[in-house]
């Protein structure tokens, strides 16, 4: 007997119309707790922040299954909708509609319940539909996970992810086919060693043009797009996150520099970004700032042709061998905000294990980190370093804060895609363990908590990518998508931590093994809910987009 749900799509449609309408009423009930006049309120917001949050990852949730519908429907049109990615579909309203009912987890301590957002058991009962509550019902259960696992179960086939374009599909094959054989089977072994990733892997990378991936062709670019950027990534990251992590400052760098630099600037930069002969990095956070760019306290003065640095930069990734920094700064010392930051082009020579920060005028030190360690993370000092004058980006001194502004959603797009890479690499990992370890006299995959679990993984993985992929393309559209990629990023940090967390569970003890892989998962996926704007922070940017009516 199947386990599928008949008129699927039909259900499901009926069902997000519910979600929105629940959706809809929280808004309305959280903007008059957060709002003063008729405009929001900063006191109240942060007063308030539980129930912000909270409605921040409602909408993320019913923003999830749109696109998750989506999806499905696209497939179906195009004649690939599988019993496979039918029963992901359904898995994922069963499963996030009931959580919007009796609660959504912010974090592993965080529940947001409906009483949060202001809703009583009426609200939910009116707004609700046949459809939604047969979908909470039995959308999810049991037998629905256990068909997913029986699916999943040869390891090469976890749905369909819909890319329509058949660029996109053969750039997926071949970074797949170059993370399995590069990446893959070293990954491990860079990370127990603690060594950066080796500089071979790093010229491959290039020579398959992931730095000027999404530059334009006039700069030596391949001139693609977001999405592309998404596939690349994921693949990557898929094989080793250090990896996948490897075009992120130079997604960075491309787009501060391609947005806000001088022609001069484009024509010096970035042929050379692209090609990989100059790696940069992003030199923005400091001690006591974390998020609070603002307040950012690194100076720059003006010397004639030069500009004097002196402040300490923290958290900076992959800066010893990198050999430009676009670095964010303070020129105007009688600003105490954004205002007063500008953003520097500022070359210097690269380093390695015995002179890491070769630089007058720059030190550094290394911070030791539980993963992620592909490219290291470094404190930096800098005490009179000195930057030409000529690499002000813009050439307009107090355009730094805006400026980086502008990279902010390409960046996050780009961490959602890491994720869902983490998260892909995770589900196959633990899926593997679990096909291979005999029990009690068989796999335990056999036992229906271990398959529905990795089951599960697989539903959130596809969720999270088709959100992914949808801010990526509102971007290569040039639509505003802050919210959008806040939401990617968000959604897809938490199930990469998830599905690493399950992965090691199944493991049991030989998972807390630092011999087994799924060891180094757990550690990579930690970190996504925290750089690239901490989940917090993205459900801060997610909540003010949305209760403050810019976005409505």
């Amino acid at each position: 007997m199947s386990v599928l749900l008949p008129d699927l799509l039909v259900t499901c449609d009926a069902a997000l119309a519910a979600a929105g309408r629940i959706e809809a009423l929280a808004r309305e009930r959280v903007s008059a707790l957060v709002s003063r006049d008729g405009k929001l309120a900063a006191d109240l917001l942060e007063s308030h922040q539980v129930a912000a949050h909270g409605y921040a990852w409602l909408a993320t949730t019913v923003a999830a299954l749109r696109q998750t519908l989506g999806w499905a429907r696209r497939l179906d049109a195009a004649g690939r909708l599988g019993d496979l990615e039918s029963l992901l579909l359904q898995a994922a309203f069963g499963e996030y509609l009931g959580q919007i009912h009796g609660g959504i987890p912010m974090s592993q301590g965080e529940i947001v319940r409906p009483g949060d957002l202001g809703l009583e058991s009426a609200d939910l009962h009116a707004l609700s539909d046949p459809a939604e509550r047969l979908l909470r019902r039995q959308g999810a259960a049991a037998p629905v996970r256990l068909a997913i696992a029986a699916l999943i179960r040869d390891g090469h086939h976890f749905g369909d992810p819909g890319l329509e374009d058949e660029t996109l599909v053969l750039i997926q094959e071949q970074f797949r086919r170059f993370a399995d054989a590069e990446v893959a089977p070293y990954a491990h072994q860079w990370h127990l060693a603690d060594q950066l990733i080796p500089i071979e892997v790093v010229d491959k990378v290039a020579e398959l043009g992931v730095f000027g991936l999404t530059l334009p062709e006039d700069y030596g670019g391949l001139g693609l797009g977001k999405t592309a950027m998404c596939v690349v990534t994921e693949e990557l990251s898929r094989g080793y996150i250090g990896v996948g992590s490897l075009g992120t400052r130079s997604e960075i760098a491309g787009e501060l520099i391609r947005l806000g630099g001088t022609p001069e600037q484009k024509q010096e930069w970035l042929p050379r970004i692209a090609s990989g002969e100059i790696l940069p990095t992003a030199v923005f956070t400091e001690p006591n700032t974390g998020s609070d760019l603002g307040s950012l306290r690194t100076r720059a003065v003006r010397d004639g042709d030069l500009y004097r640095v002196t402040g300490a930069k923290t958290w900076i990734t992959h800066a010893a061998r990198s050999d430009l920094m676009t670095l964010l700064v303070r020129t105007d010392p009688a600003s105490g905000d954004y205002r007063g930051l500008s953003m520097l082009l500022a070359p210097k020579p690269r380093g390695d294990e015995a002179n890491p920060f070769p630089a007058e005028g720059m030190s550094g030190g290394e911070i030791r980190v539980l993963g992620y360690r592909g490219m290291k993370e470094y404190e930096l000092g800098f005490d009179g370093f000195t930057v030409p004058a000529a690499n002000l980006l813009g050439g307009i001194e107090g355009q730094g804060f805006k400026q980086l502004m502008q990279t902010f959603e390409s960046a996050r797009i780009q961490t959602a895609a890491r994720a869902v890479g983490v998260a892909q690499a995770a589900l196959e990992t633990g899926l593997r363990y679990a096909t291979e370890r005999v029990q009690f006299g068989k796999p335990i995959y056999d036992f229906p908590r271990v398959g529905g679990k990795l089951a599960w993984m697989a539903v959130e993985t596809m969720v999270a990518r088709q959100l992914t992929y949808f801010a990526a393309q509102e971007k290569d559209h040039d639509h505003r998508c802050d919210i959008e990629a806040g939401m990617a990023k968000l959604l897809a940090a938490r199930v990469a931590w998830a599905n690493a967390d399950n992965a090691l569970q199944v493991h049991g003890g030989n998972g807390y093994a630092e011999e087994y892989p799924v060891s180094r998962l757990l550690c990579d996926a930690r970190i996504l809910n925290i750089f690239e704007g901490a989940a917090e922070i993205q459900a801060q940017v997610i909540a003010r987009g949305l209760l403050g009516g810019a976005r409505g």
